[in-house]
Protein backbone atom coordinates (compact mmCIF):
# COMPACT_ATOMS: atom_id res chain seq x y z
CA UNK A 1 0.00 0.00 0.00
CA UNK A 2 1.41 3.16 -1.12
CA UNK A 3 1.36 6.42 1.44
CA UNK A 4 0.05 10.10 -0.16
CA UNK A 5 3.15 12.27 -0.66
CA UNK A 6 2.89 14.90 1.96
CA UNK A 7 2.59 18.23 0.72
CA UNK A 8 1.24 20.38 3.17
CA UNK A 9 2.56 21.08 7.43
CA UNK A 10 -0.46 20.61 8.93
CA UNK A 11 0.47 21.53 12.19
CA UNK A 12 1.74 24.84 11.00
CA UNK A 13 -2.18 25.09 8.75
CA UNK A 14 -3.17 24.64 12.38
CA UNK A 15 -1.48 27.39 13.88
CA UNK A 16 -1.74 29.88 10.80
CA UNK A 17 -5.93 29.45 11.35
CA UNK A 18 -5.66 29.85 15.04
CA UNK A 19 -4.04 33.19 14.29
CA UNK A 20 -6.48 34.08 11.52
CA UNK A 21 -9.32 33.61 14.02
CA UNK A 22 -10.18 36.33 15.76
CA UNK A 23 -9.97 39.05 11.92
CA UNK A 24 -11.72 35.94 10.17
CA UNK A 25 -14.58 37.42 9.27
CA UNK A 26 -13.33 40.28 7.57
CA UNK A 27 -11.88 38.36 4.92
CA UNK A 28 -14.75 35.54 4.83
CA UNK A 29 -16.13 36.80 1.24
CA UNK A 30 -15.26 33.87 -0.53
CA UNK A 31 -16.30 31.55 2.99
CA UNK A 32 -19.38 33.03 2.31
CA UNK A 33 -19.86 32.61 -1.01
CA UNK A 34 -19.49 28.90 -0.77
CA UNK A 35 -21.54 28.64 2.04
CA UNK A 36 -24.35 29.86 0.08
CA UNK A 37 -24.30 28.05 -2.93
CA UNK A 38 -23.93 24.63 -0.68
CA UNK A 39 -27.13 25.65 0.80
CA UNK A 40 -29.00 26.69 -2.52
CA UNK A 41 -28.23 23.14 -3.69
CA UNK A 42 -29.71 21.84 -0.40
CA UNK A 43 -32.91 23.59 -1.76
CA UNK A 44 -33.38 21.94 -4.26
CA UNK A 45 -33.03 18.25 -3.06
CA UNK A 46 -36.31 16.99 -1.24
CA UNK A 47 -34.95 15.37 1.45
CA UNK A 48 -33.86 15.29 5.08
CA UNK A 49 -31.01 15.03 6.83
CA UNK A 50 -31.09 14.15 10.68
CA UNK A 51 -27.53 14.72 11.21
CA UNK A 52 -25.54 16.54 9.28
CA UNK A 53 -21.42 17.88 9.73
CA UNK A 54 -19.89 21.05 8.45
CA UNK A 55 -16.16 20.15 7.87
CA UNK A 56 -13.74 22.78 8.48
CA UNK A 57 -16.66 25.35 9.60
CA UNK A 58 -14.26 28.20 10.28
CA UNK A 59 -16.15 30.92 11.32
CA UNK A 60 -19.57 28.95 10.77
CA UNK A 61 -20.42 30.37 7.54
CA UNK A 62 -22.34 27.19 6.45
CA UNK A 63 -24.83 27.67 9.39
CA UNK A 64 -25.25 31.42 8.57
CA UNK A 65 -26.18 30.72 5.23
CA UNK A 66 -28.90 28.58 6.40
CA UNK A 67 -30.64 31.28 8.72
CA UNK A 68 -33.77 32.14 6.88
CA UNK A 69 -33.59 29.00 4.17
CA UNK A 70 -35.61 26.39 3.56
CA UNK A 71 -32.94 24.04 3.52
CA UNK A 72 -32.88 24.76 7.20
CA UNK A 73 -35.59 22.15 8.58
CA UNK A 74 -34.36 19.92 6.38
CA UNK A 75 -31.35 19.25 9.17
CA UNK A 76 -31.38 18.14 12.17
CA UNK A 77 -28.57 18.30 14.38
CA UNK A 78 -25.51 19.96 12.89
CA UNK A 79 -22.25 19.10 13.96
CA UNK A 80 -19.25 21.83 13.30
CA UNK A 81 -15.70 20.78 13.13
CA UNK A 82 -12.60 22.93 12.72
CA UNK A 83 -8.63 21.66 12.85
CA UNK A 84 -8.61 25.03 14.96
CA UNK A 85 -9.95 25.32 18.06
CA UNK A 86 -10.08 29.14 17.87
CA UNK A 87 -11.93 29.07 14.91
CA UNK A 88 -14.78 27.38 16.62
CA UNK A 89 -14.64 29.95 18.92
CA UNK A 90 -17.27 29.98 21.76
CA UNK A 91 -20.77 29.43 18.93
CA UNK A 92 -23.71 27.55 19.99
CA UNK A 93 -24.26 24.31 18.93
CA UNK A 94 -22.02 21.07 18.73
CA UNK A 95 -19.20 21.13 17.96
CA UNK A 96 -15.69 19.79 17.38
CA UNK A 97 -12.04 20.12 17.42
CA UNK A 98 -11.25 17.68 14.14
CA UNK A 99 -8.72 17.11 11.34
CA UNK A 100 -9.79 16.77 7.74
CA UNK A 101 -7.25 13.69 7.30
CA UNK A 102 -8.68 11.49 10.43
CA UNK A 103 -12.75 11.80 10.83
CA UNK A 104 -13.98 11.18 14.37
CA UNK A 105 -17.69 9.01 12.83
CA UNK A 106 -18.14 6.15 12.67
CA UNK A 107 -19.13 4.56 9.73
CA UNK A 108 -22.39 4.95 8.02
CA UNK A 109 -23.44 7.44 10.84
CA UNK A 110 -24.16 10.73 9.21
CA UNK A 111 -26.74 11.91 6.24
CA UNK A 112 -25.08 14.98 4.76
CA UNK A 113 -21.50 16.17 5.18
CA UNK A 114 -20.76 19.94 3.77
CA UNK A 115 -17.17 21.19 3.52
CA UNK A 116 -16.40 24.27 2.09
CA UNK A 117 -12.56 25.70 1.08
CA UNK A 118 -11.22 23.54 3.30
CA UNK A 119 -10.34 19.96 2.30
CA UNK A 120 -7.66 22.11 -0.26
CA UNK A 121 -4.75 21.60 2.31
CA UNK A 122 -5.71 17.78 2.84
CA UNK A 123 -2.51 15.64 1.47
CA UNK A 124 -4.22 12.63 0.48
CA UNK A 125 -7.94 14.44 -0.76
CA UNK A 126 -8.93 10.70 -2.18
CA UNK A 127 -8.36 9.03 1.59
CA UNK A 128 -10.37 11.99 2.72
CA UNK A 129 -12.92 11.79 0.63
CA UNK A 130 -13.24 7.92 1.11
CA UNK A 131 -13.30 8.64 4.77
CA UNK A 132 -16.01 10.94 4.10
CA UNK A 133 -18.20 8.71 2.15
CA UNK A 134 -17.48 5.61 4.57
CA UNK A 135 -18.95 8.37 7.37
CA UNK A 136 -22.31 8.74 5.15
CA UNK A 137 -25.22 6.74 5.55
CA UNK A 138 -26.16 4.77 2.51
CA UNK A 139 -27.41 7.21 -0.20
CA UNK A 140 -26.25 9.81 1.92
CA UNK A 141 -25.28 13.13 0.51
CA UNK A 142 -21.85 14.79 0.61
CA UNK A 143 -21.47 18.32 -0.70
CA UNK A 144 -17.96 20.05 -0.90
CA UNK A 145 -16.14 23.07 -2.07
CA UNK A 146 -12.30 23.46 -3.19
CA UNK A 147 -10.42 25.74 -4.74
CA UNK A 148 -9.52 25.15 -8.23
CA UNK A 149 -6.56 25.44 -10.82
CA UNK A 150 -7.17 28.74 -11.75
CA UNK A 151 -6.82 30.08 -8.23
CA UNK A 152 -4.49 32.95 -7.28
CA UNK A 153 -2.81 32.50 -11.14
CA UNK A 154 -1.86 36.19 -11.16
CA UNK A 155 -0.03 36.05 -7.99
CA UNK A 156 1.36 32.55 -8.52
CA UNK A 157 3.23 33.91 -11.64
CA UNK A 158 4.69 37.51 -10.32
CA UNK A 159 5.90 35.45 -7.07
CA UNK A 160 8.00 33.03 -9.31
CA UNK A 161 9.11 35.79 -11.54
CA UNK A 162 10.33 38.05 -8.83
CA UNK A 163 12.07 35.63 -6.86
CA UNK A 164 14.13 34.08 -9.85
CA UNK A 165 14.66 37.99 -11.16
CA UNK A 166 16.00 38.64 -7.95
CA UNK A 167 17.88 35.55 -6.41
CA UNK A 168 18.62 33.48 -9.36
CA UNK A 169 16.12 30.61 -8.82
CA UNK A 170 12.49 30.14 -6.75
CA UNK A 171 10.31 27.82 -4.82
CA UNK A 172 6.39 27.34 -5.08
CA UNK A 173 4.87 29.84 -3.02
CA UNK A 174 1.23 29.17 -3.95
CA UNK A 175 -0.39 26.14 -3.28
CA UNK A 176 -1.49 23.83 -6.26
CA UNK A 177 -4.99 22.98 -6.96
CA UNK A 178 -7.02 20.23 -8.41
CA UNK A 179 -9.14 20.95 -12.07
CA UNK A 180 -12.59 20.64 -12.48
CA UNK A 181 -12.21 17.32 -14.06
CA UNK A 182 -9.56 15.75 -11.75
CA UNK A 183 -12.25 17.00 -9.23
CA UNK A 184 -15.24 14.71 -10.78
CA UNK A 185 -12.87 11.88 -10.92
CA UNK A 186 -11.41 12.20 -7.35
CA UNK A 187 -15.04 11.39 -6.08
CA UNK A 188 -15.33 8.31 -8.33
CA UNK A 189 -11.91 7.35 -6.85
CA UNK A 190 -13.35 7.38 -3.70
CA UNK A 191 -15.91 5.80 -4.28
CA UNK A 192 -19.31 8.03 -4.54
CA UNK A 193 -22.00 7.54 -7.01
CA UNK A 194 -23.61 10.05 -8.96
CA UNK A 195 -20.46 12.26 -9.12
CA UNK A 196 -21.20 15.80 -10.22
CA UNK A 197 -18.63 19.56 -10.48
CA UNK A 198 -19.02 22.78 -11.75
CA UNK A 199 -16.85 25.87 -10.88
CA UNK A 200 -17.74 29.25 -10.38
CA UNK A 201 -14.64 31.92 -11.37
CA UNK A 202 -14.68 34.85 -8.96
CA UNK A 203 -12.75 37.86 -9.71
CA UNK A 204 -11.87 39.81 -6.75
CA UNK A 205 -10.61 43.66 -7.30
CA UNK A 206 -8.07 45.14 -5.24
CA UNK A 207 -6.22 49.16 -5.03
CA UNK A 208 -3.14 47.18 -4.58
CA UNK A 209 -2.25 43.60 -4.27
CA UNK A 210 -0.45 44.42 -1.36
CA UNK A 211 -4.14 44.09 0.14
CA UNK A 212 -4.40 40.45 -1.35
CA UNK A 213 -2.22 39.42 0.77
CA UNK A 214 -3.59 40.81 3.75
CA UNK A 215 -6.83 38.92 3.21
CA UNK A 216 -5.27 35.64 2.30
CA UNK A 217 -3.21 36.36 5.53
CA UNK A 218 -6.74 37.06 7.30
CA UNK A 219 -7.96 33.66 5.77
CA UNK A 220 -5.58 31.43 7.69
CA UNK A 221 -4.65 30.99 3.50
CA UNK A 222 -1.22 31.67 3.26
CA UNK A 223 1.24 28.96 1.90
CA UNK A 224 1.50 25.82 4.44
CA UNK A 225 4.04 24.28 1.66
CA UNK A 226 6.27 21.42 3.01
CA UNK A 227 8.59 21.79 0.19
CA UNK A 228 8.86 25.59 0.62
CA UNK A 229 11.21 27.82 1.39
CA UNK A 230 12.18 28.14 4.98
CA UNK A 231 13.69 31.73 4.62
CA UNK A 232 11.08 34.64 4.77
CA UNK A 233 10.41 36.74 1.32
CA UNK A 234 12.69 39.23 1.02
CA UNK A 235 11.90 42.98 0.97
CA UNK A 236 12.97 43.08 -2.45
CA UNK A 237 11.72 40.08 -3.76
CA UNK A 238 8.25 41.24 -2.68
CA UNK A 239 8.73 44.72 -3.81
CA UNK A 240 9.22 43.16 -7.04
CA UNK A 241 6.47 40.64 -7.18
CA UNK A 242 4.04 44.02 -6.32
CA UNK A 243 5.93 45.81 -9.29
CA UNK A 244 5.01 42.74 -11.49
CA UNK A 245 1.47 42.05 -10.43
CA UNK A 246 0.65 45.83 -11.52
CA UNK A 247 2.55 45.89 -14.71
CA UNK A 248 1.27 42.85 -16.11
CA UNK A 249 -2.19 42.79 -14.32
CA UNK A 250 -3.36 46.08 -13.53
CA UNK A 251 -6.94 47.67 -15.26
CA UNK A 252 -7.24 50.92 -16.83
CA UNK A 253 -8.85 51.88 -13.57
CA UNK A 254 -5.23 51.14 -12.12
CA UNK A 255 -7.22 48.17 -9.87
CA UNK A 256 -5.37 44.93 -9.39
CA UNK A 257 -7.51 41.75 -10.12
CA UNK A 258 -7.07 37.99 -8.25
CA UNK A 259 -8.77 35.09 -9.66
CA UNK A 260 -10.68 32.73 -7.16
CA UNK A 261 -11.53 29.47 -9.11
CA UNK A 262 -14.37 27.72 -6.15
CA UNK A 263 -14.82 23.80 -7.63
CA UNK A 264 -17.96 22.71 -6.27
CA UNK A 265 -18.70 18.80 -5.79
CA UNK A 266 -21.33 16.12 -4.94
CA UNK A 267 -21.60 13.14 -4.20
CA UNK A 268 -23.80 9.88 -2.62
CA UNK A 269 -22.58 7.16 -0.59
CA UNK A 270 -23.81 4.45 -2.70
CA UNK A 271 -27.63 2.37 -2.20
CA UNK A 272 -29.36 0.16 -4.60
CA UNK A 273 -31.98 2.14 -4.86
CA UNK A 274 -29.88 4.99 -6.74
CA UNK A 275 -30.30 5.52 -10.59
CA UNK A 276 -27.65 3.31 -12.90
CA UNK A 277 -26.40 3.45 -15.86
CA UNK A 278 -28.28 1.54 -18.64
CA UNK A 279 -25.82 -1.64 -19.85
CA UNK A 280 -24.83 -0.94 -23.46
CA UNK A 281 -27.02 -1.73 -25.96
CA UNK A 282 -30.17 -2.24 -23.70
CA UNK A 283 -31.63 1.04 -25.23
CA UNK A 284 -35.27 0.32 -26.68
CA UNK A 285 -35.11 3.08 -29.20
CA UNK A 286 -32.42 4.39 -31.21
CA UNK A 287 -31.20 7.28 -31.04
CA UNK A 288 -31.50 8.49 -34.75
CA UNK A 289 -34.96 7.55 -34.85
CA UNK A 290 -35.30 9.94 -31.09
CA UNK A 291 -33.63 12.55 -33.24
CA UNK A 292 -35.76 12.15 -36.35
CA UNK A 293 -32.41 11.99 -38.49
CA UNK A 294 -30.99 9.39 -40.49
CA UNK A 295 -28.35 7.31 -39.12
CA UNK A 296 -25.15 6.87 -41.52
CA UNK A 297 -22.52 4.59 -40.56
CA UNK A 298 -18.96 5.81 -39.96
CA UNK A 299 -17.66 5.30 -43.27
CA UNK A 300 -20.66 6.61 -45.45
CA UNK A 301 -20.08 10.25 -46.65
CA UNK A 302 -22.77 13.09 -45.87
CA UNK A 303 -25.40 13.24 -48.77
CA UNK A 304 -25.74 16.22 -50.59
Amino acid sequence: MTTAPLLFDRALLRARLNRAAPGFDAAAFLKARAAEDAVIRLEAILREFPIAVDLGSRNGAFSKALEGSDARAKIGVLIETDLSTRMLGDRQGVRIVADEERLPFGDETIDLLVSTLALHWTNDLVGALIQIRRALKPDGLFVGALFGGATLTELRQVLLAAEDEVTGGAFPRVSPFADTVDAAGLLQRAGFALPVADKDRVKVRYAHPIALLKDLRAMGETSVLIDRSRKPLGRKVLLRAMELYQERFAEPDGRVPATFEIITVTGWAPHERQQKPLRPGSAKMRLADALGTIEQSAGDKAGG
